[in-house]
C-alpha cells in the first residue's frame, strides 16, 4: 500500500526564489450573513496578527472572499483542513499574479479573477466534449458527492442543481468559490494529496478533474479515494495531455509544440508532481481496487483548425483558453521550478501564443475520462468464497 506523503516538509515551489518577485497583499474582508464561525476565524486572525502586522517584512492580510455562505467550516475545525491559521485566508502575489497561501507552493496555478475565468472556460469545454453531461459514470440517486480540487466550484454547483437530493462537497486549497450556492453544495479548504479525514465508505461519487501536476503520489491518492467511496459507489477522473500532437504529418519533431510539451513534462517531473496522469488513470484505478473501469478518449484541438463543427468549436475555445491562460499555467513553473528569468519565460509564452494562431498545424491535446466502481460488499464476499 502506498504511504502518505511527508507532511513535515510541505510541498514548495520555492526552488529558485531569486527568479520571482513575491509579496503578500491583503484587503478588507466582509462577512456574509450566517457565517459565525468564519467571523470567529477573522477575529482570531486579527488578534493573532495585530494591526498592520508584518511577517519577515511581508504584509499578510486575509483573503477577500473568506466568508462564503457555501463554506462548511465547522466540519473542518480540529483537523489539518482548517486550523483557523492566517495562511488559509491569505493570498500571495508573485510576478503580478495572485496565488493561494495555504500550503504555499503546493499548486502551480494562480487563483485570481483571470485564472478563475480560465477555469470556467475549461468547464464549458468539458460540457461541449461530453455533450452537456457533467459525468459519464452511471451513477444513480447519489446522496454524497465529492469534487476533489473543485477550483471555482462550478462543476460542484451544477451537480448540486442536477441532484438536489445529494450533498455535494467541493474541496480546494483556495477559498475562491462563489458566495451564494445551492443549499446542498458546500466547500471546504483541504489538500486532497494528504490523508483524507472523511469517514470511510462515505461517497457515492468522487469526481476529479484537471489535477495534473498537483498530486505527488497518485497511488496513495486513489487508495484514499477507494477507502472513502461507498461499496458500489463510483469514481471519475477527467484529464488531458500537456503535449500537443498531430497525426497527419502537419507537425514535425522540431515544432515549438514539441518543445512546449517536453518542457512542461520535465518541469512536472522536477516538481515531483507529473502531468501524465491522463494516460495512467485506468491502470491506477484498477490497481487501487476499482472494477468495471472504463476509459473514454477525447481530443481537444489546439485551435479552430478542424472542419467538423463540434471539434472546431472546442478548438476555438481551447485557443482562447490557452492564449489567455498560459501565463497562469506556466509562469510559476518556469521561474520557480525551472529557474528561468521572468523575461525568458515571457518570451517562451509569447512564442506559444504565436503558434496558437497557426491553423496549418493540426495539433490537438489527447485526453481521457476514466471511471470505475468500488465493488459492493456482496460481490467482494462472492469473489473471496
Amino acid at each position: 500500500m502506498a504511504t502518505p506523503p511527508n507532511t513535515e516538509n510541505p510541498d514548495s515551489l520555492n526552488l529558485h526564489p531569486e527568479a520571482v518577485q513575491t509579496d503578500y497583499l491583503t484587503d478588507e474582508t466582509e462577512t456574509a450573513p450566517g457565517t459565525t464561525e468564519q467571523s470567529h476565524a477573522q477575529a482570531e486572525l486579527q488578534e493573532e496578527l495585530g494591526e498592520g502586522a508584518e511577517t519577515d517584512g511581508e504584509t499578510v492580510i486575509p483573503y477577500d472572499n473568506a466568508s462564503d455562505s457555501g463554506w462548511d467550516s465547522g466540519s473542518l475545525i480540529g483537523d489539518d483542513t482548517y486550523t483557523l491559521a492566517s495562511s488559509i485566508m491569505n493570498y500571495r502575489m508573485e510576478n503580478g499574479r495572485q496565488y493561494h497561501a495555504y500550503r504555499d507552493g503546493a499548486y502551480w496555478g494562480p487563483n485570481d479573477e483571470h485564472a478563475k475565468e480560465i477555469l470556467d472556460f475549461a468547464h464549458h469545454m468539458y460540457l461541449l466534449t461530453l455533450d452537456r453531461k457533467l459525468h459519464l459514470a452511471p451513477i444513480r440517486n447519489p446522496q454524497v458527492i465529492l469534487d476533489a480540487g473543485t477550483g471555482t466550484g462550478i462543476w460542484a454547483i451544477d451537480m448540486a442543481d442536477q441532484y438536489p437530493s445529494a450533498t455535494v462537497i467541493g474541496t480546494d486549497l483556495s477559498p475562491i468559490q462563489p458566495e451564494w450556492v445551492p443549499p446542498n453544495c458546500h466547500f471546504e479548504i483541504d489538500d486532497v494529496t494528504l490523508e483524507w479525514t472523511f469517514p470511510p465508505d462515505h461517497f457515492d461519487f468522487i469526481h476529479i478533474r484537471e489535477l495534473f501536476g498537483c498530486v505527488p503520489d497518485w497511488d496513495f491518492f486513489f487508495q484514499q479515494a477507494y477507502n472513502h467511496t461507498k461499496p458500489g459507489g463510483w469514481i471519475e477522473i477527467v484529464e488531458h495531455s500537456v503535449e500537443p500532437i498531430a497525426t497527419d504529418g502537419s507537425m514535425g519533431a522540431d515544432h515549438f509544440y514539441t518543445l512546449w510539451g517536453k518542457t512542461v513534462i520535465e518541469l512536472g517531473q522536477k516538481f515531483g508532481k507529473p502531468f501524465t496522469i491522463w494516460k495512467e488513470s485506468k491502470e491506477r484505478l484498477e490497481k487501487a481496487g476499482f472494477v468495471d473501469v472504463v476509459e473514454v478518449r477525447y481530443q481537444w484541438p489546439i485551435n479552430g483548425w478542424p472542419t467538423e463543427k463540434k471539434l472546431k468549436d472546442i478548438g476555438r475555445w481551447n485557443q482562447l483558453r490557452l492564449h489567455e491562460g498560459i501565463e497562469g499555467f506556466m509562469i510559476r513553473l518556469l521561474t520557480q521550478v525551472g529557474g528561468w528569468s521572468v523575461a525568458r519565460a515571457q518570451l517562451f509564452l509569447a512564442e506559444m501564443r504565436k503558434c496558437l494562431k497557426d491553423y496549418k498545424t493540426h495539433a490537438f491535446l489527447p485526453g481521457t475520462v476514466v471511471y470505475g466502481r468500488k465493488p459492493s460488499r456482496r460481490s467482494k464476499e462472492s469473489s473471496q468464497s
